[in-house]
Order: structure tokens, then sequence, then C-alpha cells
């Protein structure tokens, strides 16, 4: 997955998505003045299959929009998140979902990962939340420690909104 902003990000913005790049083993790209169709291009020049696109709010990444390498949207999810700045030691090579939410099961198409009932390491856990929030996606990493990186879910959009 090709990993971008939108145009001029902010700096927590371009560290969410080195973060996730380097969770999930995708490429990040900053944007600078490409547009849709150019970012297009670039996933399909580093061979990879879909792009996600992160949007802020006042210097915060607030929106992730998920595209096919095609151009046609997959999955939008406004967001919060919690950055981490010491290594995340995760082994992408080895990463399953493992989620709970039924309508995020989608992501484990989206980012080319296992889905599975349980794990004990190297995961991504998509958990239900009792809160304002739909969900929280945390990263476990080879140890079985949750990082502190993570990804809370705050609603999740349809195609049209």
């Amino acid at each position: 997955m090709l990993i971008s902003t939108s145009r001029k990000p902010s700096q927590k913005t371009r560290k969410f998505c080195k973060n996730f790049s380097h969770a999930t083993d995708s490429t990040s790209v900053n944007r600078g003045k490409m547009n849709m169709r150019e970012l297009l291009l670039k996933a399909l020049a580093e061979e990879e299959v879909n792009l996600a696109i992160v949007n802020e709010i006042k210097g915060n990444p607030s929106k992730i929009t998920f595209y096919s390498n095609r151009g046609d949207e997959l999955l939008s999810i406004l967001i919060t998140v919690s950055i981490s700045n010491e290594r995340l030691n995760v082994s992408p090579s080895k990463l399953k979902i493992v989620s709970e939410v039924e309508q995020l099961n989608c992501l484990s198409d989206i980012m080319g990962y296992e889905l599975v009932d349980d794990a004990e390491e190297n995961y991504i856990y998509i958990s239900r939340e009792d809160s304002d929030l739909i969900a929280r996606i945390n990263f476990i990493n080879k140890f079985g420690d949750k990082t502190d990186f993570q990804i809370n879910v705050k609603k999740i959009l349809d195609k049209n909104d």
C-alpha cells in the first residue's frame, strides 16, 4: 500500500504516515504537488496494490481514505491518533489482523494481511469500543506487547460523505 498525505501536511501527519508505513511495510511518500492521478501512477510504479491518503484538521491526522490502484474508493474513516516516538518492533512480513469490528474486516484485503480469530504477536488488533469511538486499532509487536502507535476510528464514512 502506498501511503501519502494531503497537501502541505504538518509534521505530526508526516510522522503518522511514517509510523503507519513502517508498521505495515508500506511505502510512504510526501505528496507535494502530486494530484490523484500522479499518486496512483506512483503506487503502480512502486508495485503497491492500494493507496491510502491521510488528511488532517488543525495539523492532526483526521481521516484516512483507502483507494484501489485504479482510483476506486474502498474505505474512508475519521480518526484520531496516538503516535509513537519509539521503535515499533513489528515484523510486517508476519503481520495478521484480528478484528472485533466486522465493518473494518475489509482492512485485511486493503492491506493484504490475513484476517485471523486470534494471534499472540505481530498483529493489528481492531477492538470494539464502548465510548464514542467505533473502534481502536492497535499494533501488537513481535514480543506480544501493545505499541504506543494507535488509530482511533471515530466514524466510517459512506462513499457519498
